[in-house]
């Protein structure tokens, strides 16, 4: 299983009143996560987009553990939960500066054409990614 890892300081305006990251952020630094994951793979979000292919998320789960303050260092560790040839399930684990586990999450995403929403198989329209998908997924 591939695990893929990326560092986020926190901003300031990430914050919220109470002085931790807004809960809504995470979601953002999930994305962040797993457009660097697909990096490493070696594909790029962009080439499946002009292509006329989009991956929206059509499930997200996040349970938050511990909170993140300005100044610190998020990472965000990613990879490939399941993987069907149709939806990709990510793995999340968001860790504090000391490697404590702020929050742990899932997103479940599907490939559809960007003119209709129709899903398109992965295996199909995009070999390459199939096989990667294949080799880095959990066992």
């Amino acid at each position: 299983m591939m695990v893929s890892q990326k560092e986020i300081e926190v901003r300031y305006a990430e914050t919220d009143q109470m002085g931790v990251v807004y809960h809504a952020n995470y979601v953002i630094w999930l994305e962040i996560g797993r457009a660097h994951f697909i990096q490493q793979l070696g594909f790029q979000y962009a080439d499946m987009e002009r292509r006329g292919i989009v991956s929206p998320v059509i499930d997200l789960q996040i349970s938050y553990k511990k909170p993140l303050r300005y100044g610190e260092t998020a990472t965000i560790k990613t990879w490939v939960e399941s993987y069907d040839g149709i939806r990709v399930v990510y793995g999340y684990e968001v860790l504090t500066s000391t490697n404590e586990i702020a929050a742990t999450a899932t997103s479940k995403h599907v490939c559809v054409t960007k003119e209709t929403f129709q899903p398109v198989l992965i295996r199909k329209y995009f070999p390459d990614w199939h096989e990667a998908y294949e080799r880095a997924k959990k066992r």
